[in-house]
């Protein structure tokens, strides 16, 4: 069974009263429940806690795949991020976006993680898959505002995008399998 990591963060301004990002969580944890997904929410708001509770949180589960969610704000669709960087040193997710977002109508591709505490989860967390040289499928996902006029579209894409990317673990461990000697 194909264990997918799913984090978010709180709020870090006053007139917050939640996070998108946790609010689909929440969204997707209660009313689509899917075996294998697992849920680390409301990361602190900090540049180096975040990443930290993260990767721990990822080497003790050891799942196959992670989604990392985000708010912003400012953003009228999901985006899925294609890369981070952190001085100067640019880090790309190898999930096929284009093909991720073929069939998504509230979807885009960025190119544009945030130069925030996102892109710093991100960047930590593509660094850590690659330096352990795991091939275990990584994206960031921004979220909007969640409201009554963009809700439904947004919980009905992310969990296309929840289901490519298991359906791309499924491809890294069938190819793992044949890679493997037989006896």
């Amino acid at each position: 069974m194909t264990q997918i990591l799913l984090t978010s963060f709180t709020t870090w301004m006053a007139h917050q009263q939640s996070n998108a990002s946790d609010d689909l969580l929440v969204e997707i944890q209660q009313n689509y429940p899917s075996i294998g997904l697992h849920f680390l929410r409301q990361l602190p708001v900090d540049f180096q806690l975040a990443p930290e509770q993260a990767i721990a949180h990822f080497n003790q589960l050891q799942p196959d795949a992670v989604i990392l969610c985000g708010m912003a704000e400012s953003r009228q669709k999901l985006t899925v991020e294609s890369r981070a960087i952190t001085d100067d040193i640019l880090l790309h997710t190898r999930v096929n976006l284009e093909k991720l977002i073929t069939e998504l109508e509230f979807t885009e591709i960025s190119h544009d993680a945030g130069q925030f505490v996102c892109e710093a989860l991100y960047h930590a967390m593509l660094k850590h898959l690659q330096e352990a040289g795991l091939d275990c499928p990584c994206i960031f996902v921004h979220i909007p505002v969640l409201t009554s006029m963009n809700s439904q579209q947004i919980v009905k894409d992310f969990q296309a995008i929840v289901e490519y990317v298991r359906s791309e673990t499924h491809y890294v461990n069938a190819k793992a399998d044949m890679l493997k000697p037989h006896r």
